[in-house]
């Protein structure tokens, strides 16, 4: 007999009678918590003292939409519309794109939905495309850089996005963008776009917010000028954790800087969250991070908006918010931005959170 530990990826061979018992135990108490959470599945997201934050789950195709409805999201925070242009020999139509786009809106039935422009590069690559091999290509020819540089496969896109809008509550977000004239360009092809569809006579809704991903250090250092410009941020933490720590996160020889609740990136977080209220905008959160139990607390503390995950976290994370008071979050994360080490912010919310 071989006993699989899909939570933990350890593998027992031939286990004792005492393994036996504890595994059969440990497996009844996994699926009653999982009936447990299902319960909160329409409960709205707050924390003990009240205060209401939004948790949004992250797709890549109209196919995850099931998960996301079970799961009881509260709309879409990234939809990392990348996929539809992977596994495939050629572009996707205009037509194609607005179709996916028109059919998550659809389902998710007046519910914000946060749609990542063309991301590719880095670590994703398209076979049809012809992008230079370049030495460090997560510090290249990527994301929106590539799209500014390619109108003739950005603007496609937006019309698509565009024609979409009518169907719900749309939310347009740009990813890697480093200077504000990068965020205008693009902000500018989209309003030429959709002058050009109202002159076909193609509705367009009139009500789409447009933000940015912040996932370079340059961008979360100017988060007060984006924010006079933008309507929301995003944070991208994958990203803007291995840019701000000079560490490739894929590098196993330097893993360990790989550091979610270090000092410096709570700061930066801090830093972005603090611009966009002062303008009356909001910011969310799509990388690993927004669903990490350590980092949760410290989010709600910093006054994160919007927690997009996978879609499977989002119960357990509502669970977490509901026993936790966003006030003394707000005193810990006061203290772990000022913490000199990510022991030392992992220790103080381990003490301050072992009780909830």
């Amino acid at each position: 007999m071989v006993i699989i530990d899909g939570l933990t990826g350890d593998v027992i061979i031939d286990p004792t009678e005492d393994e036996l018992k504890a595994y059969q135990h440990k497996r009844e108490s996994f699926f009653a918590d999982r009936e447990a959470l299902k319960q909160l599945r329409d409960e709205p997201s707050k924390t003990k003292d009240g205060q209401h934050v939004e948790l949004a789950a992250n797709i890549g195709t109209p196919n995850d939409l099931p998960g996301v409805k079970d799961n009881g999201a509260e709309g879409i925070g990234l939809y990392r519309t990348e996929f539809l242009y992977m596994g495939r020999d050629t572009m996707p139509s205009e037509d194609e794109q607005f179709e996916a786009y028109k059919k998550v809106l659809q389902e998710m039935n007046g519910k914000r939905v946060v749609v990542r422009t063309l991301d590719i590069g880095g670590d994703k690559e398209l076979p049809y495309l012809n992008l230079p091999k370049e030495m460090n290509p997560f510090l290249g020819y990527r994301a929106i850089r590539l799209c500014l540089d390619q109108p003739e496969i950005f603007r496609p896109q937006l019309r698509a996005l565009l024609r979409a809008s009518t169907y719900g509550k749309l939310n347009i977000m740009f990813p890697m963008v480093a200077t504000i004239k990068e965020f205008r360009d693009a902000k500018a092809l989209l309003l030429e776009e959709k002058e050009n569809l109202k002159q076909e006579g193609v509705e367009v809704s009139d009500d789409i917010e447009l933000g940015i991903m912040v996932e370079i250090p340059s961008t979360a250092a100017l988060a007060d000028v984006f924010a006079k410009e933008v309507d929301f941020f995003s944070i991208g933490t994958n990203d803007l954790i291995q840019y701000t720590m000079a560490a490739d996160r894929m590098s196993e020889r330097v893993s360990y800087l790989y550091q979610p609740y270090n000092p410096s990136i709570l700061r930066l977080v801090k830093q972005v969250i603090e611009a966009s209220h002062k303008e009356g905008k909001w910011t969310g959160m799509c990388g690993e991070m927004a669903g990490d139990e350590t980092a949760i607390p410290l989010l709600i503390g910093l006054g994160l908006d919007e927690f997009s995950m996978s879609a499977t976290s989002i119960l357990k994370a509502r669970r977490q918010i509901k026993n936790l008071s966003q006030t003394e979050m707000t005193q810990l994360a006061d203290r772990a931005i000022n913490c000199a080490t990510v022991d030392e912010v992992v220790d103080l919310v381990k003490s301050k959170t072992s009780q909830a």
